[in-house]
């Protein structure tokens, strides 16, 4: 994996992590989301996961030179990624009804 790619996935894992944690702890959502977002912590848990699948995605291609191991790696930190992006989904049709396009 080239070290450009590296970087940009570590800096764009850990803006979704950040932004995560806030919507866990104080459900604060980024103003783009706050018209579809129900549940803000579920959103928060699933952003997390995602989080979670970039790194994973950083570590097998950065640590496996095994052929064998590293398809696996990459099909398990798709369906890490995919879960992720369920659970925020999830977020947006189940929850309590927000009122107002305002933060929590």
């Amino acid at each position: 994996m080239k070290l450009y790619l590296a970087v940009s996935l570590v800096l764009l894992a850990s803006l979704i992590a950040a932004s995560g944690v806030a919507a866990v702890t104080s459900g604060w959502v980024l103003p783009l989301n706050w018209r579809h977002v129900r549940a803000p912590r579920i959103y928060g848990w699933g952003q997390l996961v995602v989080a979670f699948a970039l790194c994973w995605q950083l570590v097998v291609g950065l640590m496996t030179s095994d052929s064998d191991v590293r398809p696996l790696g990459t099909l398990i930190g798709a369906a890490i990624l995919l879960a992720g992006l369920i659970v925020m989904m999830v977020s947006q049709l189940a929850g309590g009804n927000r009122k107002g396009g305002g933060a929590p």
